[in-house]
């Protein structure tokens, strides 16, 4: 079968390199590498017959990886750290560069190939970071965001890595080339935006009147590889022409439905690249220059992570924010693979370098999961010995705080809580870290520390140990887990309720001492299907049990230990066998205008009467004397069969009246 054999041989290995990797708590590209050493040509594996072939293949998955990466791109993701993104990450790319510069100089290497091993180390891993950050849930903090904009700037600047680099490769074609080179790229990208943005949205809107999926992504994948193989022959990169038709999809109506149709192909073409990269990593090599590339993989994790650090101050980001970017992007990443790639192709850098490249670059990519889970340690460590800084303060009574609320987040959620509380006339401070949102606050009127809630002096100086209440409004993990254990240490006795992003997280949470925890995702799902059930006439009462027996589901597993959660536990089985329900008189029930002793309901139906509302006005435990009006609400207990006699009652059904016996 050949080449089509060779691929099957992958696709299995893959699957099950991939099944390692997630058993592990690894990324899938690691699995998918080491599934190509396995089988690759330098351990003597089954698919070393055509590695040639399947690299031609694996050139279209670094156009689909690169014309995703296009569809994905989106200004708006830089707006809150466009600063350190767009003037930081070329920076940090120029200085790890010249850091990458010297280390290939004392390893022996020309200034061509030092150069290429700079650029190929200032790259880091965009999948391996979003895997760590979600696996760790740090999703959300601005942390996060820093380095999610720093990584979509270094993926931009692969592309004209891409047309640089070996142009600078070769001196002695000189300079000029270099210019054609950056000239065509211009004339290119000016002729996509100008007809792209033009034709190609209304090729798509035709083929998608044809209602056809496989055809939009027959023309979706035909516009990304057709003008990948446009700009080939125009004499630049497959990869950036692909990469230019996805960023002007993206700009259309359809781009986010093309993004939806080429991901599993991506994903398919992709994993044949990885498999093609560990096809080329030689173990022996590894084995042979051992000595070489440990101290490589600390010289990098050291260097780069010190880069992103500074970088992360000298942008005025403070606290935990520094460590955890320097943490979290030391790593070699992926499009390293894909520049290597070019660079072999266009020899310029040799097959040993490459080789290099490659085992510096996975080994990096396993130890990030593992350092960057030491951020909080490390950063609790020093903090804890770090001289205390004065806290900014204001709108605090003058007769101080006790009895109070603290809200850990001066974020939307905090200033909605904020709000509430002061009509309600009950105490409270906002503690927050961000300049801009204190400012706000300031603006508010409220009382609010400026400092990380998450540090046990701003908690001291928020008179936790006087509080009735924290409130951790904010949606990091990291975040609501620090504060939550200093808080718990502090006053072991405060009632803390937090705000999760995951059944994990809540687990988390709760194992820290937070004894109420809300998981906005989830509340708004029940909001929008209690809207949508009423929109459907179903009665509110048969609403807000469905309603308590989902909410009990979720979260009764995370509070088996609990007295009071096991008591609510029992309500709920309660009320499953004695149901409370409220009924609305119709204008014509047979009720209205008799009393309750002379319907002598529990003897007639087994229900009891023991509320009811009339004109937004609750009556409790209504006397026998009581008697019926039209549109009364009547709140009735009993078992589901008691409850249908006297629902049918109240409708007229005469078979169940007593007046009519």
């Amino acid at each position: 079968m050949g080449i089509a054999a060779d691929i099957i041989i992958i696709v299995i290995a893959s699957l099950a390199g991939g099944l390692v990797a997630k058993l592990f708590r690894q990324p899938l590209i690691l699995g998918y590498i080491l599934a190509g050493v396995v089988i690759g040509p330098h351990t003597g594996g089954i698919a070393a017959s055509s590695v040639h072939n399947i690299e031609k293949l694996a050139e279209i998955g670094v156009a689909l990886l690169l014309f995703a990466l296009g569809l994905e791109f989106s200004l708006q993701e830089l707006k809150p750290v466009r600063k350190i993104a767009l003037i930081g990450t070329p920076l940090q790319i120029i200085l790890t560069q010249a850091f990458g510069f010297a280390l290939g100089a004392w390893w022996g290497l020309d200034w061509q190939s030092a150069l290429w091993f700079g650029a190929l180390i200032s790259l880091s891993s965009t999948m391996v970071v979003l895997k760590t950050l979600m696996s760790q849930g740090w999703m959300g903090t601005l942390s996060s965001r820093v380095m999610i904009g720093m990584l979509i700037v270094q993926d931009l600047a692969v592309v004209p890595m891409m047309i640089i680099l070996p142009e600078l490769s070769h001196p002695e074609t000189g300079l000029p080339i270099l210019a054609l080179s950056i000239l065509k790229a211009a004339i290119f990208l000016f002729l996509m935006i100008f007809l792209g943005t033009n034709l190609i949205p209304r090729l798509l809107r035709y083929i998608a009147g044809w209602n056809s999926r496989e055809l939009f992504l027959v023309s979706v994948v035909t516009i990304g590889l057709g003008i990948g193989y446009g700009t080939y022959w125009f004499g630049l990169s497959f990869a950036f022409g692909a990469f230019i038709a996805g960023m002007v999809l993206s700009e259309s109506d359809y781009g986010h439905q093309a993004l939806s149709e080429i991901i599993p192909l991506r994903d398919i073409f992709g994993l044949l690249f990885f498999s093609s990269v560990g096809m080329l990593l030689d173990p022996v090599f590894l084995w042979t220059h051992a000595t070489t590339i440990l101290l490589l993989i600390v010289l990098v994790i050291v260097g780069k992570g010190l880069i992103f650090a500074g970088l992360s101050r000298l942008f005025q980001y403070r606290n935990v924010i520094p460590l955890a970017v320097g943490l979290g992007l030391f790593q070699v990443g992926e499009f390293s693979f894909v520049l290597a790639r070019v660079g072999l192709n266009t020899n310029s850098i040799s097959t040993e370098l490459y080789s290099l490249v490659l085992s510096l670059t996975v080994s990096t990519m396993f130890l990030t999961p593992f350092l960057s889970s030491l951020t909080q340690p490390i950063y609790s460590f020093f903090r804890a010995r770090a001289k205390r800084e004065p806290l900014q303060t204001i709108n605090l009574p003058k007769y101080g705080l006790s009895d109070h609320v603290v809200i850990a987040g001066g974020g939307q959620v905090g200033q909605n809580i904020a709000r509430i509380l002061e009509q309600f006339d009950v105490k409270f401070v906002l503690v927050e870290v961000d300049f801009h949102r204190f400012e706000q606050l300031k603006a508010l009127s409220y009382p609010c520390i400026f400092g990380d809630a998450g540090q046990a002096i701003v908690l001291e100086a928020s008179k936790i140990r006087k509080a009735k209440l924290l409130l951790i409004t904010a949606p990091s993990a990291l975040f609501s887990q620090t504060v939550a254990t200093h808080a718990h240490v502090i006053s072991p006795d405060l009632k803390i309720m937090a705000r999760a992003i995951s059944i994990e997280h809540m687990k988390t949470l709760h194992s820290r001492g937070v004894y109420e925890v809300v998981q906005p995702e989830f509340e708004a799902s029940l909001e929008f299907t209690r809207q949508a059930l009423l929109h459907f006439k179903v009665p509110p009462d048969r609403i807000q049990q469905f309603m308590d027996a989902v909410r009990y589901e979720l979260y009764a597993p995370l509070y088996d230990a609990d007295s009071s959660y096991r008591t609510l536990s029992q309500l709920q089985s309660a009320s499953r066998l004695l149901d409370l329900n409220w009924l609305s008189l119709p204008e014509e029930s047979p009720l209205i205008g008799h009393s309750i002793e002379e319907l002598r309901i529990r003897t007639m139906t087994g229900v009891s009467i023991v509320a009811v509302i009339r004109a937004a006005t609750l009556c409790p435990n209504p006397a026998p004397d009581f008697v019926f009006k039209d549109q009364d609400l009547i709140g009735i207990l009993g078992e589901a069969a008691q409850l249908q006699a006297f629902e049918e009652w109240t409708k007229g059904n005469p078979g169940h009246s007593p007046l009519a016996a």
